[in-house]
């Protein structure tokens, strides 16, 4: 059992999914840094700093809710108060935080596949620089005016 254990961890495949795992994961904190340390920044000033995470709608109030209090400012002042809430501004900045990270990881994979294209775009054929003798068909500088191989005198045009 543990021989086929030991193969099974050293197929080919195996190797290349922990390394992809790794090198995903490193990916990852790439794109959470360029989304939280580049691209958030210009949106915050956009919107003047909108947090979407304290609006909630308050299912039931805490127990812990002192008397003639009515409205919670904040989603933490709920929770320390006991109040069952529905918080629907978390799952908006969720939403906006996926759409950022995807369209993030969008811009990164069209600028590989870009660097990718270029590099293995096909390089323009150098102009020949031999010709072949209409004699005995061996290969020739274009320039010659007599064939070595067959000492033949080779027209020029």
């Amino acid at each position: 059992m543990l021989k086929d254990f030991k193969e099974f961890i050293m197929r080919g495949n195996m190797v290349d999914m922990a390394i992809g795992i790794i090198i995903g994961a490193a990916f990852g904190t790439i794109v959470t840094s360029l989304v939280k340390d580049i691209i958030m920044p210009p949106i915050s000033l956009l919107t003047g700093s909108v947090d979407f995470n304290n609006l909630f709608w308050v299912m039931k109030k805490g127990d812990a809710t002192p008397a003639g209090t009515y409205d919670y400012t904040t989603l933490d002042q709920a929770h320390q108060l006991g109040a069952t809430t529905l918080n629907y501004g978390a799952f908006i900045n969720t939403i906006i935080v996926f759409l950022i990270v995807a369209f993030a990881v969008f811009l990164l994979i069209r600028a590989i596949n870009n660097m990718r294209r270029r590099a293995e775009a096909p390089k323009p054929a150098a102009a020949p620089t031999t010709k072949d003798c209409p004699y005995c068909v061996s290969k020739i500088p274009l320039k010659a005016t007599r064939c070595p191989n067959c000492t033949s005198e080779l027209k020029t045009a």
